[in-house]
């Protein structure tokens, strides 16, 4: 399976190290070993690292995938046409399966439980999934088929991108897919998930990005749907509380009381808790919030007086997690991404908390900045990539400069900045 490409130009230390994780030759010589000694060896994953241990603890087959399947097809379909994402389907379609067939992808919504009830997409694609058990009615569970993205994404209750031979299973290792859960608005119930399956195109940072934000649209719909049923006069419950973070500028909480300014630390944890929404131990958040140690003392002192802050936005038991979701700006970025709105992705874009120095921040950082600029330069956009050049990511990019002078119309005053800048980067190179 070929690794996932990094963008170019992008020689940040984050993504040097993923593509070095990712290497397929490197996965699969420590998958080969841990199947041996039962250790995952270092520089592997950890979210793939952890579902190995779960698949082998579970006594998953390598070489024989065997996905439960409990359903006829009359009992499926009545089971699929009452659930909840039912109605969201056509959403899931207009923002990733009309393009899947000419990208050769194929896209699956599960269940709760990882039940596959709408898998469609490129036909070929559809053969070689069809071989492994990946259909209609299968339950792609870690415990029965080990390490894949809608089972691990399930278990973790996070994002989560499975390249070739991070599969547990053998028969699945020519296949990369990307999944996220979907949460139910106001309550974070998990209803299902979203999952990208494909060859090499599905090894890519972009369809992360991909599900990540139709995830975020199809929660939208949600709770519109959800707004629009509810009779008049009666309390929005969660929604009427519904809080956004932002964290593209000036670190703010947005609500129904107004705006409210945030320290940066405290900006760093509840981003950190909105993108792992089944919480987080004291240990671990000191992990992703400090390059070296950090005491839980300390941990336990920033989110108390966070509590103090914030209210009932945070739950009152360990591990630490939010009470209701919470909704981002950077989350806007990749929804209008997924809807193929570069322009206005570009244009809301600016580097996430600039000044963190939080590792899990730094990492989140760097995956949105990629995330954006492989988006922007692939759209051969004028005004998403002067949008681009113009922000503080993009100021020196020398490919993107060079791209926007062979987009622009000659003589125009943007080809006549482009040449320049494009001159003083050679020069400055020289």
């Amino acid at each position: 399976m070929e690794r996932s490409a990094a963008p170019v130009g992008q020689g940040s230390q984050h993504t040097r190290a993923s593509a070095a994780r990712r290497d397929p030759r490197t996965v699969r010589a420590a998958y080969e070993r841990f199947l041996g000694t039962g250790e995952a060896p270092g520089g592997i994953d950890p979210v793939v690292a952890d579902s190995w241990r779960r698949s082998l603890r579970s006594g998953v087959d390598p070489d024989t995938p065997h996905p439960e399947i409990s359903l006829a097809d009359r009992e499926l379909a009545a089971y699929r046409a009452a659930h909840p994402l039912s109605p969201v389907m056509p959403v899931v379609r207009e923002l990733v399966v009309d393009g899947a067939a000419d990208d050769g992808l194929v896209v699956a919504v599960g269940d709760d439980v990882g039940r596959l009830l709408w898998v469609e997409g490129d036909r070929r694609v559809r053969g070689a999934v069809d071989r492994v058990g990946f259909v209609e009615g299968a339950v792609w569970r870690e415990e029965s088929v080990g390490t894949n993205a809608p089972g691990t994404a399930l278990a973790t209750r996070r994002p989560v991108q499975v390249i070739g031979a991070e599969h547990f299973s053998r028969p699945v290792q020519e296949l990369s897919c990307a999944a996220a859960p979907i949460r139910e608005p106001g309550t974070g119930r998990v209803l299902g998930v979203l999952d990208v399956t494909g060859r090499r195109a599905a090894a890519t940072h972009v369809v992360l990005s991909l599900v990540r934000a139709t995830v975020a649209t199809v929660e939208r719909e949600l709770a519109a749907r959800a707004a629009a049923s509810a009779p008049a006069g009666a309390p929005a419950g969660g929604l009427a509380a519904a809080a956004e973070l932002r964290v593209l500028g000036r670190p703010t909480l947005r609500g129904p009381g107004g705006d409210r300014p945030l320290s940066l630390r405290h900006a760093e944890i509840l981003l950190l808790l909105a993108e792992h929404p089944r919480g987080l131990g004291a240990e671990e958040l000191a992990v992703l919030l400090h390059p070296g140690e950090l005491s839980d003392v300390t941990v336990r002192a920033e989110v108390s007086r966070l509590r103090r802050a914030v209210g009932p936005l945070l739950a009152g038991s360990r591990p630490y997690r939010l009470a209701r979701p919470l909704r981002t700006d950077a989350e806007d970025v990749r929804a209008a991404l997924a809807a193929g709105d570069v322009r206005a992705a570009a244009q809301a874009y600016a580097p996430l908390l600039p000044r963190s120095a939080a590792p899990g921040v730094e990492r989140l950082r760097a995956e949105l900045a990629a995330e954006v600029r492989a988006a922007v330069l692939a759209s051969r956009d004028a005004d998403a990539l002067d949008a681009w050049v113009r922000g503080a990511d993009g100021a020196d990019d020398h490919v993107a400069w060079t791209r926007l002078l062979a987009v622009s119309p000659p003589g125009s005053p943007v080809a006549v900045r482009a040449r320049a800048h494009v001159a003083f980067l050679d020069a400055d190179l020289t």
